[in-house]
């Protein structure tokens, strides 16, 4: 592997827009948005249909939900927390029908380290029960790196591990990850843990989705929640950077 310290020169710019956000800022309406009796009865009907292989009928308020989804996810915060669905009897349900919606389903393969870092854009998390959510804007991070520490900012743009991919990579989109099960904090510059700060702490009741976008928003694993993931047709899998998720 690698040296985290053999930096290839660069030019850093630092990120704006609303992918850049901390916790402090955020309203309450960025974080959340609320689902009525309606959604459920659209997601339900979305979801026999998949499972018989029927056609979908009318589904406005799902299409108008999966469009500022995409918002959110694609270029936005990178997150949004849905609630107002109970649970039912089966909790994947809602996962299923939006990640079809959203994308491509691919499998949520599980991974072991501290972070969610499934190779997909659109993770999907259901609470069974109530959990706290801590998510962490990967943008912030790289703009606390460029402040304090550019020379390691620019060390992580370099690949390492096993396959060699980098943390940051800013090829036509900006996009982060860290899988710290296969390149652990001991194997990186000591600025990128002290980049990362407090997180969003994100209180779930059982029956709320958590939708991220895996490559802006770095979550903490959440244990015993249902989980889908999808692909986008403008992926950023395909980023050369990360082709080896694919």
């Amino acid at each position: 592997m690698s040296d985290p310290l053999n930096i290839t020169p660069r030019r850093l710019v630092p990120l704006a827009g609303p992918i850049l956000w901390s916790p402090a800022e955020l309203p309450l309406n960025e974080q959340m948005i609320p689902l009525g009796a309606e959604h459920a009865a659209e997601m339900g009907a979305a979801d026999a249909a998949i499972r018989l292989g029927a056609p979908e009928g009318a589904t406005p308020k799902l299409d108008a939900l999966t469009d500022e989804l995409r918002g959110r996810l694609d270029h936005g915060r990178g997150f949004a927390l849905l609630r107002g669905m109970p649970l039912g009897e089966d909790p994947a349900a809602p996962l299923r029908g939006l990640a079809t919606r959203l994308g491509t389903p691919v499998p949520a393969a599980p991974t072991t380290g501290s972070r969610h870092v499934e190779a997909c854009d659109i993770l999907l998390l259901r609470a069974t029960h109530p959990a706290t959510a801590h998510l962490r804007s990967a943008a912030s991070i790289h703009n606390a790196l460029l402040r304090t520490d550019r020379a390691a900012l620019a060390a992580l743009y370099e690949g390492r591990g096993e396959p060699p991919m980098p943390i940051f990579s800013h090829e036509g989109v900006f996009a982060a990850r860290w899988d710290d099960e296969a390149l652990p904090g001991d194997r990186l510059p000591a600025s990128l843990e002290e980049a990362i700060g407090e997180p969003l702490s994100l209180n779930l009741r059982a029956g709320d989705i958590l939708a991220i976008n895996p490559f802006l928003v770095w979550a903490d694993r959440l244990p015993g929640v249902e989980v889908a993931a999808c692909r986008e047709e403008a992926s950023r899998l395909d980023i050369p950077a990360f082709a080896a998720l694919r």
